[in-house]
C-alpha cells in the first residue's frame, strides 16, 4: 500500500501532460503558419509603379484582384522572371508560377488602366476578381495580444496558488478561502489526554467539551447548552495548543487548526471572507472543533489599534468573527477553542457570554506536574541509572513544559558530545545550567583584579542569602563567565502564591549584597551590579506604586490590569515625587542593612571569596562549612540536602547574574 501511494505521489498529473501537449501543438501550428507556402516558388512585393512598368514590358501573364483587400497578385511569365528576380529565376521549374503582390489604391482606376492596356494589346492575359479570406498568420497576429494577456493571467493565477496544489490552493479565486489545516477523525497519530502531562484542572474543564461532542443528547435532553467557545490562557510553553489537539483526539472529531495571523492578508476583505469560509467548513463537518492559535493577532481590542483609519482590515475580520460566533445554532456541534498569552488586550465583545464562555487558565507546572512532564519527555531518551526525576523536578521551578522538553533535549546533546551511550544526571544538570545561565566561557580572559572583584561580589550575595530568613536558599556560586554574565549564583526559590513585605525586603537586601561587598572591601564600585540594580529598582517601584507597601502612600495601587490609563499617569506630579522618594529610601535602607550584615560576617565573607578565587565554583555545603548550618533552614533546604548527598553539582533556574554591559568587563 505504501509503495502504491508513493508511486501515485510521484506520478505526473494528467492536467500537466495535457498542458504540455497543448503547448507543443501550438508551437507546431505557429511554425506551420510561418513556413506555409502558397504554391509559388518565387514571390515578393511590388509597387503600383513597378506593376505598370511590368505591364508595359509584357511580363505579366494573368492578374488576381482581391477587391475586399485592395490588393492583387500578378503572375509573371517564367521566361520574364529573370528580369525581375535575377539569378533566383535560374532554379525555376517549367511549372513554376512566379508571383508579386501589389497594393491597389483605387479599384476603379485599376480597372480603367487594365481595360486601356487590353485594347492596346499590351496585356493579353486574364483578370480574375476574388474575395480573399484572412490567412492563419494574419489571424494569429491580430489575436496575439489577447492570447498573451490570457496566458499571463493563467501564469499569475498558478503562481498565487503555488501550482494549484497544497493547502489553500486554487489560484486567485481561492484568496478568500480559509487556510485552516484539517485533521480528520480516526487518524492514527491523534493526540489524547495521556500525552498532556500535568494541567489536571485544565483537563477537567475541557473533558466536559469532549463529553458533549461524544454524547450531546445527554445535555440537550436536560435543556443544557454547551459553551460555544473556550479560551486557553497561559504563559508561552504551557501546552495550550497540545491541550486543544488532545480535545479533538479524545472526541475523535475533525479538527480545523489555524493561526490568528492566517486571517490577515494584503487584500481588503480577505480576512472576513476567510472567517466565513472557515465557519462554513466547520458546519459541514459538524461535530468538529475549530482551533485558533494566537487569537490576539486578530482579536485585539478595537479601540487600541494603532491604525489611524479607525476601521481597518483587522477590525473587519474581528467583526466578522464576532458575527459568526454569535450566529451559530445553540447546539450546532461546532466548538471553538482559542489560545493566547495576552488575554488583557483582547476585545471585550470576544470574551462575553455566548462567544468565549469560558477561560481555561494553564499555569506554569508545579513540582508534581513537572515530574509528570519529565516522565513524558524522558520516555524517548536512554537514561543512566543515576537520573532522579524527582530531583530534576525540584531543580526546575518556574520552567514551562516547553522548557523541560528543551532541558531533556540539551541533556541528550551534551551526552552525545561526550560520546556517552546513555544520558546521566550530570548531563541534565549541565543542561539546566546551559539554559539558565548561557554557554560557559572558560576562555574569556579576566585580570586578577577583575576576578577578585567578581569573587567578592558573588560572595556578598552568598553571605547575605545565608543569614536572611526569607532569602532564597543558595545552591551554587561560580565566577566562571557564562553567557554575558561574569559570575552567577543559583538559588532554589520557594514556590509560593503570595509574597509578604518582609520576604521582598530580604530578597532586595540579598540582591544588593554584591554591590555592598564591592564598596566595603575594594573601596570602589563597578558596572557588574547593573542587573542587580535593575531588579531591585523594578521591585521597589512595584512595592510602592502597585502593592501599597509604602509608608507615605499606604494601601494605594496605581496599576490597571485593563490598561485604562494608557500613556497617562494616574497620579499627580507631587505623588510621583513621593513615589521616587520612597523608592530611594527603601533601596537605601536595604543597602545599609546589607553593608551592616557583611561587616558583621566579614571574616567568613573573605574566606568564601578566597575559596571562589581558588576553585571558581562552590556549593551550599562549602558555605555551610564556613558559616555553620543555616539558621533559617526551610523545607526546600531539607529536600535539596536529601537529593544532593553525593555532592553532585546542582543547577537551578533564576540565577543571580551580573550583566556584562561595559567594555571594561
Amino acid at each position: 500500500m505504501a509503495d502504491n501511494s508513493k508511486h501515485d505521489k510521484n506520478k505526473p498529473k494528467s492536467g500537466s501532460r495535457i498542458q504540455t501537449w497543448f503547448y507543443i501543438a501550438l508551437f507546431i501550428a505557429f511554425g506551420y503558419l510561418m513556413l506555409k507556402d502558397d504554391g509559388s516558388e518565387l514571390s515578393g512585393k511590388a509597387t503600383y509603379t513597378e506593376f505598370k512598368d511590368y505591364m508595359d514590358h509584357g511580363y505579366i501573364s494573368n492578374l488576381v484582384v482581391y477587391s475586399n483587400m485592395s490588393s492583387m497578385e500578378m503572375y509573371i511569365y517564367p521566361d520574364s522572371a529573370k528580369y525581375i528576380f535575377g539569378d533566383r529565376a535560374n532554379a525555376l521549374s517549367p511549372l513554376s508560377r512566379p508571383m508579386l503582390q501589389v497594393g491597389v489604391g483605387s479599384m476603379d482606376n485599376l480597372q480603367e488602366y487594365i481595360d486601356t492596356k487590353t485594347q492596346e494589346g499590351t496585356y493579353t492575359g486574364s483578370i480574375e476578381y476574388r474575395k480573399k479570406s484572412r490567412t492563419g498568420m494574419e489571424i494569429f497576429i491580430n489575436l496575439f495580444p489577447f492570447i498573451l494577456l490570457i496566458g499571463l493571467w493563467i501564469f499569475l493565477s498558478r503562481k498565487m496558488s503555488g501550482g494549484g496544489g497544497g493547502p489553500g490552493g486554487g489560484g486567485v479565486f481561492s484568496v478568500g478561502k480559509s487556510k485552516a489545516r484539517v485533521y480528520e477523525k480516526g487518524r492514527a497519530d491523534r493526540v489524547t489526554f495521556k500525552d498532556v502531562a500535568g494541567q489536571a484542572e485544565a483537563k477537567a474543564e475541557v473533558e466536559e467539551i469532549v463529553e458533549f461532542l461524544k454524547n450531546p443528547k445527554k445535555y440537550t435532553d436536560l435543556g443544557g447548552k454547551i459553551p460555544k467557545g473556550a479560551l486557553l490562557v497561559g504563559p508561552p510553553g504551557t501546552g495550550k495548543t497540545l491541550l486543544a489537539k488532545a480535545v479533538a483526539g479524545e472526541a475523535d472529531v475533525p479538527f480545523l487548526s489555524l493561526s490568528g495571523s492566517d486571517f490577515v492578508e494584503m487584500f481588503v476583505g480577505v480576512g472576513a471572507s476567510r472567517v466565513r469560509d472557515l465557519f462554513h467548513q466547520a458546519k459541514e463537518k459538524s461535530p468538529c472543533i475549530i482551533f485558533i492559535d494566537e487569537i490576539d493577532a486578530v482579536g485585539r481590542a478595537r479601540g487600541k489599534n494603532p491604525a489611524m483609519g479607525g476601521n481597518d482590515e483587522r477590525e473587519n475580520t474581528l467583526n466578522q468573527l464576532l458575527t459568526e460566533m454569535d450566529g451559530f445554532g445553540t447546539n450546532s456541534g461546532v466548538i471553538i477553542l482559542a489560545a493566547t498569552n495576552r488575554v488583557d488586550i483582547l476585545d471585550k465583545a470576544l470574551l462575553r457570554a455566548g462567544r468565549f464562555d469560558r477561560q481555561i487558565h494553564l499555569d506554569l507546572p508545579d513540582l508534581n506536574e513537572r515530574k509528570e512532564v519529565f516522565s513524558v519527555h524522558l520516555k524517548r531518551i536512554k537514561l543512566d541509572s543515576d537520573v532522579d526525576q524527582d530531583l530534576l523536578a525540584r531543580q526546575t521551578p518556574g520552567f514551562s513544559g516547553a522548557d523541560i522538553a528543551n532541558v531533556c533535549n540539551e541533556a541528550a546533546l551534551i551526552a552525545a558530545r561526550h560520546n556517552k551511550k546513555k544520558v546521566g544526571k550530570e548531563d541534565f544538570l549541565a543542561a539546566v545550567d546551559r539554559i539558565v545561565g548561557g554557554l560557559e566561557k572558560k576562555t574569556k580572559v579576566l585580570t586578577v583584579q577583575e576576578k577578585q572583584t567578581i569573587a567578592l561580589h558573588e560572595a556578598g550575595h552568598a553571605t547575605l542569602s545565608w543569614f536572611l530568613e526569607y532569602a532564597n536558599p543558595l545552591i551554587k556560586v561560580t565566577i566562571v563567565p557564562r553567557g554575558r554574565a561574569l559570575g552567577a549564583a543559583w538559588y532554589l526559590p520557594e514556590e509560593r502564591q503570595i509574597t509578604t513585605k518582609e520576604q521582598m525586603l530580604d530578597e532586595m537586601c540579598a540582591t544588593l549584597g554584591g554591590r555592598a561587598a564591592e564598596e566595603l572591601f575594594t573601596g570602589h564600585i563597578s558596572s557588574g551590579a547593573m542587573n542587580d540594580l535593575e531588579r531591585v529598582t523594578r521591585q521597589s517601584y512595584g512595592m510602592v506604586a502597585y502593592l501599597g507597601m509604602s509608608d507615605s502612600l499606604p494601601n494605594l495601587c496605581y496599576y490597571s490590569s485593563t490598561d485604562e490609563y494608557a500613556f497617562q499617569k494616574p497620579y499627580s506630579d507631587k505623588t510621583a515625587e513621593l513615589i521616587d522618594s520612597d523608592v530611594k529610601a527603601l533601596i537605601a535602607s536595604q543597602y545599609e542593612r546589607a553593608k551592616a550584615l557583611l561587616l558583621e560576617h566579614q571574616e567568613g565573607h573573605h574566606q568564601l571569596a578566597q575559596l571562589l578565587m581558588d576553585r571558581e565554583v562552590i556549593f551550599a555545603e562549602d558555605v555551610e562549612k564556613i558559616f555553620g548550618k543555616r539558621q533559617w533552614a526551610s523545607r526546600s533546604d531539607e529536600i535539596l540536602d536529601s537529593g544532593n548527598s553525593d555532592n553532585q553539582t546542582p543547577a537551578v533556574p533564576e540565577p543571580e547574574t551580573e550583566s556584562e554591559h561595559t567594555t571594561s568587563n
